[in-house]
């Protein structure tokens, strides 16, 4: 910013009009931004300006102010304003330095009364807000093929046209039911409650379509309608509303079970595309043949071997069957000589055990068996007497002997 510096002229502050017209633009740069009320006059707007000019006048004494506004932002209000209407102004004050010219820089613009139109609508919306009429809970979804289609729109609408006819060029059999009423103005929102009501008393309706183009917040301003609102939230069938631009929310975008941003998604969203559809039913039917062919060629594949099974089951039971009758006709032939061999081993087994225990065997390591006359055996030396006769028995043959000595 360049600074303000006066000439040094005698003993006189004397500045340049440049400097004297950049000093007061600063100090304007200095003050708040305000809202400034007045009648619009002469404005100007051409496509290839990249502002908008008009003059903002005080119809109590005529007073004016000139006002500029980026082209943009002035377009992005759609306020379609035009000469002689009230408005409030919210902008900063500024100097033109090279011609000393003030205006009003506008940052936003409202027509007379919108600040209090806004605010009832927000008290309203929190109030429905509040009774759950914008819960997420209540949304319904929309049905796949409805039998019919209403539409609560206005006379020889623009919106009414992009809507059926989108309706229509997706899916041509769709049945739609138009109810035009009007859709801005005093009598706009009672026209619209009653529009919905009479649709839903037609048999087989089963999605109710509100729509209409774009306009200023004045135009949509119906729809905001309590009375609108709720007979959009306690509709019997699901509602699809599309009113205005993306931007555009109305209270009854909020309360319908679906919100499209223009007529022609709303078009798009109540109905499928036919040519699609039969896309989708030759997807299936064609998916389905494959899944009939694999299930019965597994069912031939199946069958196959079960036959398979049954011819050679037969031939392997009778081979079973005479191996099995082999291994039997071989046991019974050894049977005999291996019972025989088993007793002649148990025999050998006990013969052997009968010679251990034998007391042939004790006097073959050289022991011998001693009897008195009476044939008694002699365990103990007390039991003959010297003189006594014995008879000696050894492993091999006897003999007699007479006691000499007896020892204890």
């Amino acid at each position: 910013m360049a600074k303000v510096e006066a000439l040094p002229y005698d003993d006189r502050t004397v500045y340049s009009v440049a400097a004297f017209n950049r000093g007061v633009a600063q100090w304007l740069t200095r003050l708040p931004t305000v809202w400034v009320e007045g009648e619009v006059t002469e404005l100007r707007r051409h496509e290839r300006w990249a502002t908008v000019y008009f003059t903002l006048k005080d119809p109590a004494d005529g007073s004016c102010v000139g006002v500029t506004m980026a082209r943009g932002r002035f377009d992005a209000l759609r306020l379609d304003l035009a000469d002689g209407e009230r408005v409030h102004v919210f902008g900063r004050p500024e100097l033109y330095e090279q011609r000393a010219e003030f205006k009003l820089r506008a940052l936003t613009i409202e027509r007379f009364g919108a600040g209090a139109h806004l605010a009832a609508l927000e008290q309203l919306k929190a109030s429905l807000a509040a009774e759950g009429l914008f819960a997420e809970a209540r949304k319904r979804p929309l049905p796949f093929l409805p039998r019919r289609i209403g539409v609560v729109t206005g006379n020889d609408a623009a919106a009414k046209r992009d809507v059926v006819t989108t309706i229509r060029s997706r899916f041509p059999p769709a049945l739609v039911l138009v109810a035009e009423t009007y859709v801005q103005g005093p009598r706009a929102a009672a026209e619209i409650v009653a529009a919905i009501g009479a649709l839903c008393e037609q048999p087989d309706v089963d999605v109710v379509v509100l729509t209409r183009g774009g306009g200023s917040f004045e135009d949509l301003l119906p729809f905001s309608d309590e009375r609108v609102v709720r007979a959009v939230a306690n509709c019997p069938v699901p509602v699809v509303s599309a009113v205005g631009h993306e931007q555009d929310t109305p209270l009854c975008d909020l309360a319908a079970d679906v919100r499209a941003s223009t007529p022609t998604t709303a078009g798009k969203l109540v109905v499928p595309e036919l040519a699609e559809l039969f896309g989708r039913l030759d997807r299936a039917r064609a998916a389905l043949a494959r899944n009939v062919r694999r299930s019965l060629e597994r069912d031939r594949q199946r069958l196959a071997h079960s036959a398979e099974r049954l011819r050679t089951e037969p031939r392997m039971a009778v081979q079973r069957e005479s191996m099995r009758l082999a291994r039997a006709h071989e046991r019974l032939r050894l049977a005999p000589a291996l019972a025989v061999e088993r007793k002649w081993a148990a025999l050998e087994n006990s013969a052997a055990k009968l010679a251990a225990l034998s007391p042939v065997q004790t006097l073959r390591r050289g022991y011998a068996i001693v009897r008195t006359e009476s044939g008694d055996v002699v365990a103990s030396s007390g039991e003959v007497s010297v003189g006594a006769h014995v008879a000696v028995t050894l492993a091999d043959g006897a003999f007699g002997a007479r006691v000499e000595e007896v020892a204890t």
